[in-house]
């Protein structure tokens, strides 16, 4: 990796106290950014990621901010540009994974699962390219479900991460006149916390990808480096599945 790819860059990414969220803002102070995070419960957790950004020789915070709260996410993203200094890259991971048969959602969990998964990256956005210069970048971070749903019970869940196809293409095509690029991230089954590759349905999930192994975080993140760096300038609106072949 090039240390100073992203150097004198900041970074924001939402979620970014777990999983491929802080995979992402490692591998992004690694390429040289100062990395803010959001995070809405586990503080212990976040102030890792902020020691491990730091230990590469990078500025760090951690802000709490509910994604569900369109106020929180706006003054998350305008504390960032204060306190960092400035914004270049927005990285919108924060998710909800509300699942069940459709008749027996809730309205709540309806609410709150289009709340996270498609306002708080529209708010987000909005709310960064206000502070973006040009060369600035949008990542949003979205699921294979959106492309292919081989299972009952993630009706909810694949509508709201399939908005994010529409938001990515119609913010890259609005941003590109600013050298503002937007794009998309799908990870396939990932080993998370909330995902273990060891988990009891593991076998069945691996038989859906054509690698027939779960992503490694670290392999999602360096997707959204090269979408944020230097060699992506000319990628835009795009759509790109880490997903082992899980769509194919």
């Amino acid at each position: 990796m090039n240390n100073n790819m992203l150097a004198g860059k900041v970074a924001l990414v939402t979620g970014g106290g777990r999983g491929i969220g802080a995979a992402v803002a490692v591998r992004l102070a690694e390429e040289g950014a100062d990395v803010a995070l959001t995070f809405q419960q586990d503080q212990r957790r976040a102030d890792e990621v902020v020691d491990r950004v730091k230990a590469v020789g990078r500025r760090a915070m951690a802000v709490r901010a509910d994604s569900a709260d369109p106020g929180e996410v706006v003054a998350a993203v305008d504390r960032v540009a204060e306190e960092l200094g400035r914004l270049d890259v927005l990285v919108n991971n924060a998710g909800a994974f509300l699942i069940g048969p459709v008749e027996q959602l809730s309205s709540d969990e309806f609410d709150q699962t289009v709340a996270v998964n498609v306002r708080a990256p529209f708010v987000a956005s909005q709310a960064a390219v206000r502070h973006m210069p040009a060369g600035g970048r949008i990542v949003n971070i979205g699921s294979n479900m959106a492309e292919r749903t081989p299972f009952p019970g993630f009706a909810l869940y694949a509508m709201s991460k399939t908005a994010l196809i529409g938001l990515t293409r119609a913010l890259g095509r609005e941003l590109g006149g600013r050298a503002i690029t937007v794009n998309l991230v799908n990870p396939g089954p990932t080993d998370t916390d909330s995902n273990p590759a060891d988990g009891p349905n593991a076998g069945t999930i691996n038989g859906f990808t054509a690698l027939g192994r779960y992503a490694e975080p670290a392999e999602v993140a360096a997707a959204v480096a090269f979408l944020a760096g230097p060699d992506g300038r000319y990628v835009t609106g795009a759509t790109i599945n880490v997903d082992g072949g899980f769509a194919v």
